[in-house]
């Protein structure tokens, strides 16, 4: 539950879109973040895959980092 996965992608320092598996979905930052974030919604593909990151690579390797720190 605690876990979020968050992809984001920037240009000259500045962030235009963001992918966050709590909110489930692109946002975009600027208009060319929101143009991507737009077609990048619309397409299944593209969300079930990003959806499935959280659970292929967040909760396989939590354990893990959560002894490192500890």
């Amino acid at each position: 539950k605690d876990i979020e996965f968050i992809r984001s992608f920037y240009y000259n320092k500045l962030e235009f879109t963001r992918f966050s598996s709590s909110v489930g979905k692109y946002v975009g930052f600027t208009e060319y973040g929101v143009r991507n974030a737009a077609a990048w919604n619309n397409d299944p593909s593209i969300l079930s895959n990003m959806k499935a990151q959280k659970e292929a690579y967040c909760l396989n390797n939590i354990q893990i980092d959560y002894n490192n720190i500890l």
